[in-house]
């Protein structure tokens, strides 16, 4: 059997002198597919055209400088993840920082060496591929937790609203960006248990038998059972919120009767961003409540069902949250 050769890389190359190009062409042509542009205008327009996964940008051009285009690149939301390594013979250090400063990943000055070139370039599409496969895990985790919720809201609107409502809560219990963009990434999958409670009883419209009760409970366990052992510290995190959703701050909760601090910071928050969009969301055994009778809930939930520091800081941050709400509506 035989196996294609996997499309290469697009490189659009931007030098006003044709010398130059022609250089780039023998150095690269035969690993990447290349565009070349002789004008920042014409880079731009190739930019927006072919959406290559690299720039090789010079920088002394008549008209629009490479300065000027890689600013205009970072301006655009289409175009400003393409990385963007400058070539130029301008080899001062304030040129360099200048570069950086406007979002270049890179500065080869000229003339160039081409093993240099090939190696820099190298390295940059593998970042550019190590951050795809990045965002395509993030990607799939949503899915699968979309396909999960489905089951239950005939909406993926739920899980978008309460995650970012779970970044809002981290961020103001003063968490980290990059630990609070975890969380957000994590917390689509906290309920993807569901996918093994059967509908007869995830759907019933009247309240739960004891046994039937039980049954529904076990959806942590069985989210935590897909699951784990994973090595990737986002699975891992999703593992976890799969199991402490639904402990208690007193420890009244489920599966485990974890309670106060024994439940981690990140289950804390999302308990609290799941159970208020629960409330204000039509559900098959329920109308929504007003966001009123939500909060008032809530708020005297505090020390017994939630982290009573954390609802304070939800009562806080309601006026963004109910922000998040608005622009994700079912």
């Amino acid at each position: 059997m035989t196996l294609l050769n996997a499309t290469p890389a697009r490189v659009l190359v931007v030098d006003d002198e044709p010398a130059n190009l022609k250089v780039m062409q023998q150095v690269l042509g035969s690993l990447y597919t290349l565009s070349f542009a002789r004008s920042g205008e014409a880079a731009l327009q190739l930019a927006e055209q072919d959406l290559p996964q690299l720039i090789l940008l010079d920088i002394m051009m008549p008209n629009l400088s490479g300065f000027d285009v890689c600013a205009r690149l970072k301006q655009s939301a289409k175009l400003r993840h393409i990385p963007v390594i400058f070539v130029s013979a301008l080899d001062e250090e304030a040129d360099e920082s200048k570069g950086f400063e406007l979002g270049a990943v890179d500065y080869i000055t000229k003339p160039i060496s081409p093993a240099i070139v090939r190696a820099r370039v190298k390295t940059h599409l593998s970042l550019v591929q190590a951050e795809e496969l990045r965002q395509s895990h993030i990607e799939l985790l949503e899915r699968l937790g979309r396909a999960a919720e489905y089951k239950d809201t005939d909406t993926g609107a739920h899980i978008q609203r309460m995650s970012q409502y779970a970044k809002v809560l981290a961020l103001a219990a003063g968490m980290p960006e990059w630990q609070a963009e975890m969380l957000r990434q994590a917390a689509p999958m906290h309920d993807v248990g569901k996918i093994g409670i059967p509908d007869a009883i995830l759907l019933k419209p009247a309240k739960l038998t004891e046994e039937e009760f039980l049954v529904m409970q076990s959806h942590t366990t069985i989210g935590a059972e897909v699951l784990a052992n994973s090595r990737s510290p986002l699975i891992q995190l999703a593992y976890q919120l799969a199991m402490e959703h639904h402990e208690k701050w007193d420890g009244s909760g489920y599966p485990l009767g974890l309670k106060n601090t024994e439940i981690s910071l990140e289950g804390r928050i999302v308990a609290i961003a799941d159970v208020f969009d629960a409330l204000t969301s039509k559900r098959p055994y329920k109308a929504p409540w007003s966001i009123e009778d939500a909060v008032d809930w809530m708020t005297a939930q505090a020390g017994s069902h939630f982290d009573p520091q954390l609802i304070s800081l939800f009562v806080e941050k309601l006026p963004e949250i109910l922000a998040i709400k608005k622009a994700h509506q079912d």
